[in-house]
């Protein structure tokens, strides 16, 4: 019975998922992201009021969606 505990353990051992943390993360950063820019859609239509506010938020939005897709390229 023992030597049964101690073969699962080390076939466990060997098959050790990496460590997902950081895809968590940087999806959990965009998810929230995309909350904020809800937010702030519905309470004002004119957002974002300028050519360099826009710029801005679709930057950040590009940026986030790569470290998202990144990070779960990293830890597949």
């Amino acid at each position: 019975m023992l030597s049964a505990f101690i073969a699962l353990a080390a076939e466990t051992a060997e098959h050790h998922e990496p460590d997902k943390t950081a895809f968590y993360v940087g999806g959990g950063l965009l998810a929230a992201w995309a909350v904020v820019l809800g937010g702030l859609g519905m309470v004002s239509p004119e957002f974002p009021k300028t050519d360099g506010a826009a710029r801005g938020v679709v930057g950040i939005g590009v940026i986030l969606t790569i470290v998202a897709m990144a990070t779960v390229l990293l830890t597949a």
